[in-house]
């Protein structure tokens, strides 16, 4: 399925449409579980604003838009991974997990990434792909967030 590697940029005022239309899908996909529906003109509202300290990121494979990424900087190097979806043609190749790891080699630091109750899958990939870089230890717990509910929360520290 690839030929060249893949490439992460982040986002601008050039690529920001892509964004935004990769982010529809992102959305609707999370929809059942967030009971979220498009408005009039069938577009999905955002949670996630990109912003000065909230960072986009687009993946391409063979020039194709396949995923994004929304990384708010909290504060000095703390991070949380707000928005993060892979096109489902590019799944089950490892490219989330290379993906998620790209991005963390290059912001060091506390990491934080929250699943919403009934997201399992989305808490197994985050398992899965925080294990196997670097072989990273992190705490896991379950508690109440004041915009989410019930949520799965990963913390780990990269050095």
């Amino acid at each position: 399925m690839r030929g060249n590697p893949m490439k992460i940029t982040p986002i601008t005022e050039t690529n920001s449409p892509i964004y935004h239309n990769l982010v529809q899908c992102y959305e609707a996909e999370f929809s059942p579980i967030t009971g979220k529906k498009p408005n009039g003109s069938g577009l999905f509202e955002l949670d996630t604003q990109l912003d000065g300290d909230t960072l986009g990121f687009l993946l391409l494979i063979d020039d194709t838009p396949a995923g994004i990424a929304a990384i708010k900087c909290k504060e000095a190097h703390s991070y949380e991974v707000c928005e993060f979806y892979v096109v489902p043609y590019f799944r089950k190749n490892s490219i989330g997990m290379e993906f998620a790891h790209a991005i963390w080699q290059n912001y060091l630091g506390d990491w934080e990434i929250k699943q919403i109750q009934g997201a399992e899958y989305a808490t197994a990939f985050w398992r899965k792909t925080i294990n196997s870089f670097n072989e990273t230890k992190y705490t896991e717990e379950s508690y109440d967030d004041p915009y989410w509910g019930r949520v799965t929360r990963q913390k780990f520290t990269l050095h």
